[in-house]
């Protein structure tokens, strides 16, 4: 009985070289038939784990987050830790003063003390709802992009249930989060699911989001065209970027607050970094509109142009910041699909 064996790999040595007059003897049919090597291979492995892909890069503003260092952090709390007992004192001396001018005047003074400390407590957990909602849609993205690179279906599924949660409040979502609850135990492919949740709750929420930023750009253009102060121009673009960042993050879900805005608003100025904004030139005005049209263009309606396109791109980078999935089933918007309208109609004269 013969024994089996596992199919091995044999490598065949080459042959020593032969003397002149061997060779010269050696048949061409033998020459031809030693020259040949047979190399047989283990067959594959049909149960072997497939090969896990590569991880995916990171998103360079996220990755270039970096927490305070150790000795930042002791300052901080120790400077704010001594200003709350310097307010604290400065309160107690008040409600001492009041005490002994009146019994009344100081029980008025403690009441609207207790007020105000109330209102403080209830802004202080909303700005911490506002944080933890940010950090929420941030860690969404990253493990989407994660699950989409894996193909994980089981990790695709949780980042479905965290995103159909986190429009639960969102009354024009409520048709497509009845959909995907109900197909979601039917899809096994991980980036099949996400592209498909993808499809039904982002793209609606980035129709209203290009529209809002073409509508904030078309807006920054016209005012700053026609006013006849820089400093207007400055206040408006200003405010005009404050309500559109605002704008975005309340359609994605994100809603923060005035420290989650700050914090947004940083990640907003890195992708911008990152990402390269709107240089204020003749030239790169010349070659977004084309054929030298900003050569015949007056300077103040080519500063409303450049100031446009500028909050086009604001809002671009918060669509990055504040959209919980990656782009999967599209490209991500460009420049021309929410500015393009400022370009070739800068004052938005009715065609």
């Amino acid at each position: 009985m013969a024994d089996p064996r596992k199919p091995a790999v044999f490598r065949l040595d080459p042959e020593p070289p032969a003397a002149p007059e061997a060779e010269a003897k050696a048949a061409p049919k033998e020459r031809r038939a030693a020259s040949k090597a047979v190399v047989i291979a283990d067959a594959p492995d049909a149960f072997a784990p497939p090969p896990q892909p590569q991880e995916r890069t990171q998103d360079p503003v996220l990755a270039g987050r970096r927490g305070l260092s150790r000795w930042a952090r002791l300052f901080w709390s120790a400077f704010i830790g001594l200003l709350g007992m310097a307010v604290g004192l400065w309160f107690w001396r008040l409600i001492d003063d009041l005490f002994r001018t009146s019994v009344y005047a100081g029980w008025v003074g403690l009441a609207l003390l207790a007020l105000a400390g109330l209102a403080l407590v209830v802004l202080a957990a909303r700005e911490a709802r506002g944080l933890l909602r940010l950090e929420a849609v941030t860690e969404l993205r990253e493990a989407a992009e994660k699950a989409a690179a894996a193909d994980d279906g089981a990790a695709a599924k949780a980042v479905v249930a965290r995103l159909i949660a986190l429009q639960a409040k969102d009354p024009g979502t409520a048709a497509a989060r009845e959909r995907m609850e109900s197909v979601m135990g039917d899809i096994v492919d991980g980036r099949g699911l996400l592209t498909l949740a993808e499809r039904s709750l982002m793209h609606p929420r980035d129709e209203l989001a290009k529209a809002a930023i073409a509508a904030a750009a078309k807006r920054v253009s016209v005012v700053t065209a026609i006013s006849p102060r820089a400093l207007v121009d400055i206040l408006f673009v200003a405010a005009q970027s404050v309500m559109l960042t605002r704008r975005i993050a309340d359609i994605y879900g994100a809603r923060p607050g005035t420290l989650g805005f700050l914090r947004l608003s940083r990640r907003i100025l890195g992708h911008l970094a990152i990402t390269g904004g709107v240089a204020i030139s003749d030239s790169v005005l010349s070659q977004l509109v084309g054929h030298g049209l900003a050569a015949r263009l007056s300077a103040k309606l080519g500063e409303g142009v450049l100031n446009g396109l500028l909050s086009a791109r604001v809002g671009l980078a918060a669509i990055a910041a504040c959209r919980p999935l990656p782009f999967l089933a599209g490209e991500e918007p460009k420049l021309q699909d929410v500015a393009g309208e400022i370009l070739s109609n800068p004052l938005g004269r009715d065609a």
